[in-house]
């Protein structure tokens, strides 16, 4: 792969071009280019096995590119390793596990905190923002799959992201705590950070996402309003049909 010194316009918070990545000798992403800016919410959408988060790890640095760049507010960090990408701005819900199952929600909270430097606040008060305040003294392995997955959202929160990427940030959640999420990751964008997220619960997901691009064999093949991503006639033959 070949650095370059072209940089990504002012407007756009995250920036991806000719993204490729092979694994195992097979191409799992094929030349997936991207933009979100500041404010927006973007879907990435599409089939089981489609590359959604082979593209993500990609993004955050999980995994090398094969070609391609990526740029965090127009610094180029195709070749910088996910902390430092963390550092830059760039926020992550894995599809993965990732709380600290040992330790209370509280703790949790504060060990995240501590982690990212973040402005103090309460852990209460953090935790309300997902609707965990009355779960505060509870261990993180007893928490429902929902609830860790709203205490992994807030992980990525904590550290106030410019550019919030998130797959799969509804799995295992209940639909009103759908809708909830939907109000925060809203939230975040009307603050001003990028949001680019992937989930299979479209009609929970399109809601609160400004656009959706469909993603299918590793290439994109659609970029839509959410309000006419479901109706169109590509999305009905290559995904929903």
């Amino acid at each position: 792969m070949t650095a370059s010194n072209e940089q990504a316009p002012a407007t756009a918070a995250l920036r991806a071009r000719g993204l490729r990545v092979r694994l195992g000798g097979i191409d799992i992403l094929r030349g997936v280019d991207l933009e979100v800016a500041p404010g927006r919410v973007v879907g990435v959408l599409g089939p089981s096995g489609a590359g959604k988060s082979t593209l993500f790890r990609a993004l955050v640095g999980e995994l090398a590119l094969a070609a391609g760049q990526v740029w965090v507010a127009a610094r180029d960090v195709s070749r910088w390793p996910l902390w430092r990408r963390a550092r830059a701005g760039l926020g992550y819900v894995p599809q993965t596990p990732s709380v600290l199952l040992d330790l209370a929600v509280q703790d949790n909270i504060r060990t995240f905190q501590r982690a990212a430097r973040a402005v103090r606040r309460a852990p209460r008060e953090w935790a309300t923002m997902v609707q965990l305040e009355s779960r505060m003294d509870v261990t993180a392995s007893d928490l429902s799959g929902g609830e860790r997955r709203r205490l992994e959202l807030l992980r990525a929160l904590i550290g106030a992201p410019g550019v919030l990427v998130c797959d799969e940030p509804l799995a295992g959640v209940d639909p009103a705590g759908a809708r909830r999420l939907g109000q925060v990751l809203r939230g975040e964008a009307q603050r001003g950070a990028a949001v680019l997220l992937a989930d299979h619960r479209i009609a929970e997901a399109l809601p609160f996402c400004d656009e959706a691009l469909l993603l299918v064999d590793g290439r994109v093949e659609l970029v839509a309003p959410a309000s006419d991503f479901a109706d169109h006639p590509a999305v009905r033959k290559r995904y929903l049909g």
